[in-house]
């Protein structure tokens, strides 16, 4: 009886350790599996063979990702982590033993591949899905994170993405990106933009359908489900190919071009494969915008297509002529008017390109072509609909087509590089210097005599408006003190009030045009000889993201400007106290407005200006609720060689102080980058940049309390209740801490900010930040 029990006991244990030992049949991948590229085994098959997981040739090292297997090339389906640098040959992909799908490397780096603790098999699928699993159960799967491609028995949900490789062969994040909106449409956008309806060049037009996907069916039938009255099917496509006797895969792919189209792959034999397109979302590759880039233009039709770039324009890259291009010329028109250069226009017919002009009126063709030529702001004029339309550049989604009834001016300088100088003997210099210098002398004689005869300040306010007068790039408007009173109504309604003084509301030309009207009250000596130095400097200064100064007034001790009225106020009263926030891809574009309004005033205007005060407050919002910077100038203007004190009363928050402002260090550009990498975060947390009511001593300082977000992975408390996509909002946070760091040579230049705002820059990590400086 002893002998029987023990002879039952050994054999439960051996029972026991068989079922403990006995690998998991969910999955035929089993734990501490690996994978290696100079290996045999440097990939995982699907039972049918025709899918595989593993390493693959890409660049100079190997990519890890899901491929179909045919013949003459495989095709790539999936990537992981697919902006990663390819990795070397000692790389490894490890199932290790704690269930954990890792990537590791010769150097020592581990990366966990899939965002799951712990699992206990794998598999590729024959559906072209590698998944992993636990107790039977799949815990993650290939399938919920696309990234070019769905294939068949695969969809595309609410919230997610295509986005395009770069090339056939690299497959790393492309220029284009096709998306399954939360409305319910699919729409397909150019990466570096604001995704805003003009950006869009493909849709499935099923908006207000919410909870919708896009599905691609073993059958090859590409559709959405509808959910309106009764539930309907919308069919994009449908495989017509017959593939007889023979296994079809079906992929639905977003291809390196920006379009969407769906495949049928033929599989007769592991040496016989054929490959059709089923169905395209576009059939004209100039119909994709940013195809051809900044400043190029797409002519051609079907796949018969040319990117050429503008007339003074090169391309970025000769051998990638759709990374668009850049102006031959090293200064703007405005600068190489004095300097007596000469101009002509050059015409392209039947162009269009994204309307977005600073100016549009009606005129006649050839009247529209000489407006452009004698306005030094204007780069390109678009004639069409009887309508001129100027513009000045980058210009972006340029396109050529027979069934476009409109004429393009652009203007060229007639002799790049070559300045029109009149040269001459030294003899004849030398006689025109003493010419000018006897001159200069009898005018400086003349002034002083003026002086002294027309002591009273309204000859020199007649004067100042003459100077401004004759410039000829503006038009200014000069008031009298009694003209701005009765405009305002004896200054009766405030629109608000600064650090400078106070903002009225008035109306001129009749009672025709609202305009603001600025007083201002911190005037020190010598503003006079200020004023008519930097007035028409300011007047010149002209862009769609700035606030236009329309006229001036200066009576004795009375100054005031007179701007466009922009009715619809501060981006700090959009931020911080308007009933609803403006929507994270309005933020964004309104990010970009104020970047390219900086960008004009430090690069592109004729001398550059540091606005110093880079503020929520001092950022308006037109009728089109476009960002305009306001208040440029004003420091120079009021406070002639005092520019460091005259920030600390024109600042409305010390929070948007650069630190050099504090410690006495040379003032330069990088001082409007760091205020507006704050301004950058107080529009991604729709909050101001110093709060005092908050839960944690943490999140007082709110660049301080990104950065915790940011190293803690947590960037989703900056936003509360609100959904944004991670990655999104991952890359303008970390655009806003580079801009405030406290090492001004580590502050990214206004262009570059640009570039990373629009995607078209990688961003790496930001080093920590210095303490913040607090005190009031």
């Amino acid at each position: 009886m002893a002998l029987e029990s023990c002879l039952l006991l050994l054999i439960l244990f051996l029972l026991f350790v068989e079922t403990r030992t006995q690998p998991n049949q969910c999955g035929e991948i089993h734990l501490d599996s690996q994978l290696s590229p100079t290996s045999n085994l440097l990939s995982w098959l699907s039972p049918s063979g025709h899918f595989a997981f593993g390493f693959y040739p890409q660049g100079n090292g190997f990519a890890i990702g899901i491929w179909l297997i045919g013949q003459p090339d495989n095709t790539v389906v999936w990537t992981a982590n697919r902006d990663d640098p390819p990795v070397s040959s000692d790389a490894t992909i490890n199932f290790s033993v704690e269930g954990k799908l890792l990537l590791r490397t010769g150097q020592g780096y581990e990366n966990l591949m899939a965002d799951v603790s712990v699992s206990d098999s794998a598999s590729m699928l024959d559906s072209g899905n590698f998944v992993l699993y636990s107790d039977c159960n799949i815990t993650w799967q290939s399938f919920d994170f696309p990234t070019d491609t769905i294939i068949g028995g695969q969809s595309l949900t609410q919230s997610q993405e295509l986005v395009s490789s770069v090339s056939s062969s690299n497959h790393s994040s492309g220029r284009f990106l096709l998306g399954m909106q939360t409305d319910g449409n699919l729409v397909a956008y150019p990466r570096n933009s604001a995704d805003l309806p003009n950006d869009a060049y493909w849709s499935s037009y099923t908006d207000n359908n919410v909870g919708l996907n896009l599905s691609l069916n073993l059958q090859g039938h590409l559709f959405m489900n509808l959910y309106k009255s009764e539930p309907q099917v919308l069919l994009f496509a449908n495989s017509s190919y017959s593939c007889e006797n023979s296994t079809t895969i079906f992929r639905a792919t977003l291809d390196a071009d920006g379009i969407f189209r769906l495949y049928s792959h033929c599989i007769e034999s592991k040496t016989s494969w054929s490959v059709h397109v089923e169905w395209s979302a576009l059939n004209n590759q100039c119909d994709v915008h940013g195809f051809c880039d900044f400043n190029s233009y797409c002519s051609g039709t079907g796949t018969n297509y040319e990117c050429s770039c503008y007339p003074g324009f090169v391309f970025n890259d000769p051998n990638e002529k759709f990374n668009g291009c850049y102006r031959n010329a090293s200064e703007s028109f405005c600068a190489g008017r004095k300097e007596g250069r000469k101009y002509h226009v050059t015409e392209i017919e039947n162009l269009l390109f994204e309307r977005d002009p600073y100016s549009a009126e009606e005129l006649e063709e050839e009247k529209c072509r000489l407006s452009c030529l004698e306005d030094c702001h204007c780069d390109v004029a678009l004639y069409m609909d009887a309508k001129c339309e100027k513009y000045t550049f980058p210009i972006r989604y340029g396109r050529e087509s027979k069934t476009i009834s409109s004429t393009a001016f652009f203007k060229e300088e007639t002799n790049p590089g070559q300045k029109i100088i009149i040269e001459s003997k030294k003899s004849l210099i030398m006689f025109l210097a003493i010419i000018f210098c006897s001159i200069a002398i009898l005018c400086f004689g003349i002034a002083i005599s003026t002086f002294f005869v027309y002591r009273d300040r309204a000859f020199l306010y007649e004067k100042l408006s003459e100077i401004i007068s004759l410039t000829g790039e503006f038009t200014l408007q000069s008031f009298s003190y009694d003209e701005l009173e009765k405009a305002t109504d004896g200054f009766r309604e405030e629109l608000g009030r600064g650090s400078i003084g106070a903002v009225y509301k008035g109306k001129i030309n009749g009672g025709q045009k609202t305009v603001a009207i600025k007083r201002l009250e911190k005037v020190l000596d010598r503003g006079e000889k200020n004023f008519q130095a930097e007035i028409p400097i300011i007047g010149q200064t002209y862009h769609r993201n700035l606030v236009r100064l329309l006229g001036f007034c200066f009576d004795h001790s009375r100054r005031f400007l007179v701007y466009e009225y922009l009715k619809n106020g501060t981006l700090a009263d959009l931020l911080f106290t308007a009933e609803r926030r403006p929507v994270w891809k309005e933020r964004i574009r309104i990010a970009l407005d104020i970047a390219r309004g900086i960008l004009y005033l430090h690069e592109e205007c004729e001398a550059c200006i540091i606005h110093g005060n880079i503020t929520p407050q001092n950022i308006l919002m037109d009728d089109s609720w476009i960002a305009k910077i306001s208040d440029f100038g004003l420091s120079k203007l009021l406070y002639p060689d005092k520019i460091r004190s005259s920030m600390a009363l024109l600042s409305h928050s010390r929070g948007h102080l650069a630190p050099e402002w504090q410690n006495n260090a040379l003032i330069s550009i990088k001082a409007d980058i760091y205020s507006f990498g704050v301004v950058l975060l107080e529009i991604i947390c729709c909050r101001s940049s110093i709060k005092a009511d908050v839960s944690t001593e943490d999140e007082m300082i709110l660049s301080r309390w990104a950065y915790q977000c940011f190293v803690a992975g947590q960037l989703d408390l900056l936003l509360k209740d609100e959904h944004v996509e991670y990655e999104s909002l991952e890359r303008m946070v970390k655009i806003g801490l580079w801009c405030v760091q406290s090492d001004l040579a580590l502050r990214p230049s206004i262009k570059n900010v640009i570039l990373m705002l629009e995607g078209s820059e990688d961003i790496p990590n930001p080093p920590s930040l210095a303490p913040v400086l607090t005190t009031p």
